[in-house]
């Protein structure tokens, strides 16, 4: 084996924590390990968050381990405590499976499911739906300790508003799932997001109590901010990687957008470029007293650059470079702008918003407008009730929002 992957994941920025950590990098360095990250399908899509799963696991494949994807088919029909104040809403079986089917559709894009180290998917639904219950507790629940359960940091920031015993059980069953993925399949090591912690723990500690074998967590780090916020959010929601729900364009502006202290540590993680390159292209700062970093304008082809890889990697060549000229063209750069259309009997530019998908309801396209965020050409909208100019309905216009949002419109 070449380079060891804890080494390349820790310079990258990924790992947070380990256990049994110097067992589990002498263990990376000799031998393939298979190893698995769940997924629990709460939405029909997966998210940025996600995605920094996804490159984890596909660097460790291309090291030469075996990744193992497991989808919560039934551990969605309870849902995650961790990083919650409040109980998810119950989705239905159909709902769930639904969710799964997206999820492995999109998922095929970034692991090799071929070769050596093929990685495999699997649904914890198999396992968990039939199970019997008074099997479980006699096998699982004799494991664990009430008392134990109850210092893990995902059930006490519930305490106050309430802990469901319905939630109590999803620790038993994520450790029940790592335990039959290594009697099916031979896992021996479970990664996840940090906020995954405590349910990790109880998984390592099934595995090595009563198979009496090594077994490992890993974490990894959460896409925050240099802020210490959750990267990820925009007025619109979350960023999506369906492109149905996050286009393109919007996804690679997303990142072409980022504040410039993350630009850095988001090629580290979010795309397979080198780190020496990456350290290169931002080291265009100067730092004043306080440790402050003031950037100049290269940070600006870092940040393209990195909208363009990441969007590379999540929905190919062809949509990246589409996106690219889209937004040089927004910008003056000489590329296509990204086009749009209303319907004929749109007539007020309140209305053209919300059909453009530019504001989420007319409330919010008045406040636009009020602000002065919005121009047609080069002309400001003065008013929430303004209508488009009839030989712009003819013609067609650009409808610029803020700074960074610019669309060609036409109608049909």
């Amino acid at each position: 084996m070449a380079k060891n992957v804890f080494d390349t994941l820790s310079e990258r920025g990924f790992i947070k924590q380990t256990v049994y950590g110097d067992e589990l990098y002498e263990l990376l360095g000799k031998q393939s390990v298979s190893f698995y990250v769940g997924f629990d399908p709460t939405a029909d899509s997966l998210h940025v968050g996600h995605f920094l799963a996804m490159m984890a696991m596909a660097h460790m494949q291309r090291a030469g381990h075996k990744p193992v994807v497991l989808l919560g088919g039934g551990t969605g029909m309870i849902g995650d405590p961790s990083g919650r104040t409040d109980m998810r809403s119950m989705m239905t079986r159909e709902t769930i499976a639904h969710n799964v089917a997206c999820f492995k559709k999109q998922m095929s894009r970034f692991f090799s499911f071929e070769g050596e180290n093929a990685a495999q998917m699997v649904d914890n639904g198999d396992w968990l739906l039939g199970l019997n219950y008074i099997d479980f507790l006699r096998e699982v629940g004799s494991m664990f300790t009430v008392n134990r359960m109850l210092t893990a940091e995902c059930f006490k920031t519930r305490m106050e508003k309430g802990l469901s015993f319905l939630e109590f059980n999803y620790m038993l069953m994520q450790a029940y799932d790592f335990l039959v993925l290594y009697r099916k399949y031979g896992v021996v090591l479970e990664c996840g997001g940090d906020d995954q912690w405590s349910n990790m723990l109880a998984g390592v500690d099934l595995i090595r109590r009563k198979e009496q074998v090594p077994a490992f967590a890993m974490t990894f780090s959460l896409l925050l901010t240099s802020e210490g916020k959750k990267m990820g959010k925009t007025m619109n929601g979350a960023v999506w990687l369906d492109k149905e729900k996050t286009p393109p364009y919007d996804f690679y502006q997303y990142w072409r957008n980022i504040d410039d202290n993350d630009v850095e540590k988001c090629l580290g993680l979010l795309t397979f470029l080198p780190m020496d390159e990456i350290r290169e292209m931002c080291a265009c700062y100067t730092a004043d007293e306080q440790g402050v970093k003031h950037f100049d304008g290269r940070i600006n082809d870092a940040k393209a650059r990195l909208a363009y890889e990441v969007t590379r990697i999540v929905h190919g060549e062809d949509e990246a470079d589409k996106a690219k000229r889209q937004a040089e063209g927004a910008f003056g750069g000489g590329g296509e702008m990204p086009e749009g259309t209303i319907s004929a009997s749109t007539t007020k530019v309140a209305d053209a918003l919300v059909e453009l998908g530019l504001s989420k309801s007319k409330g919010e396209a008045k406040r636009l407008i009020e602000g002065g965020g919005i121009r047609l050409n080069d002309e400001k909208v003065a008013s929430f009730d303004a209508e488009i100019p009839a030989e712009m309905l003819k013609e067609g216009f650009i409808l610029h929002k803020g700074k960074k949002q610019h669309l060609r419109v036409s109608v049909k």
